[in-house]
Formats: structure tokens, C-alpha cells, sequence
């Protein structure tokens, strides 16, 4: 289910995103960590409603998340790119695997942020993005077992 969000005030220049995740509680909360700073214009549940979502609201930045029906991220971000969207792509996930942030790149992200760092993080690799730059959440590191 797609839905697309009215500015207040038109004439409010904060950048515009489209959220994708099929989470509506985490749709919620990048809604509370976004909405200070820019323009929430559409949120939808999967990769097919993205394409079309984008290609509507010309959006200036996607925040995406990689497991999604229909279509996922990944997928999703590869099309976009392949239709040569202006809008930027931040991933945002619970992926902390190196193969995800670099198949994220190749599939046209600039940005890669991990859910547990949601409220630090993607703030700042949208204002990165925005600015033509990549940004890439710290990652944990791998749990080490046995002893050296």
C-alpha cells in the first residue's frame, strides 16, 4: 500500500523523500527521525510501488530498505538507476554483511545505513547523499569465537 503526503506548506524547501519499507512501525519511526529536517512525500510497503512512487513524486532522496515484497530494495534500486532517476538512494537495513553494502553500491545506492543506527546515521547519509558524497553506517564487528 502506497501512501503520498501533502506538504503543509508548499513553498518548504526541505529536501523531498519517498520512505520504502513493508514495516509500518519502522516506516513510523524514520518518519519521527526524518520529519524535523525534510519533506516525507510518499511512504510505501514494496520495490513495485517504489519505481512507481519515484517516477510520481520525483522525489530528491529514497530511503530504501532491502527485504521488501514485490520487488526488493536491491532490485528496486537497480531499475531506478537503470531509468536514470535524479533521486538519490540511501539503503537502509538490517544488513550488516559487507556483500549487502557492496551489491548496495553497485545497484546505485550512495548511502548505507543499518536499523540499529537509524536515529544517528541516516539523518546524516541523506544530508551526504544530498551533496553527491556516499556514507556507510559503522558496522559491528564480526563475533569472535574460540581464542587466539
Amino acid at each position: 500500500m502506497a501512501s503520498f503526503h501533502q506538504p503543509a506548506d508548499p513553498s518548504k524547501a526541505a529536501p523531498r523523500i519517498v520512505l520504502a519499507d513493508d514495516n509500518p512501525a519502522m516506516l513510523d519511526m524514520v518518519l519521527r527521525v526524518l520529519e524535523p529536517e525534510f519533506q516525507i512525500v510518499g511512504t510505501v510497503g514494496n520495490g513495485r510501488d517504489l519505481i512507481r512512487a519515484a517516477a510520481e513524486l520525483q522525489p530528491d532522496v529514497l530511503i530504501v530498505d532491502i527485504a521488501m515484497p514485490a520487488l526488493n530494495g536491491l532490485e528496486a534500486a537497480r531499475l531506478l538507476t537503470g531509468e536514470h532517476t535524479s533521486a538519490k538512494i540511501v539503503i537502509l537495513t538490517v544488513h550488516q554483511e559487507r556483500e549487502f553494502v557492496e551489491e548496495s553500491f553497485v545497484a546505485g545506492a550512495t548511502g548505507y545505513v543499518v536499523k540499529p543506527r537509524l536515529a544517528t546515521d541516516l539523518p546524516v547519509a541523506v544530508r551526504e547523499a544530498l551533496m553527491g558524497r556516499t556514507f556507510v553506517s559503522p558496522m559491528s564487528p564480526p563475533s569472535q569465537t574460540g581464542s587466539s
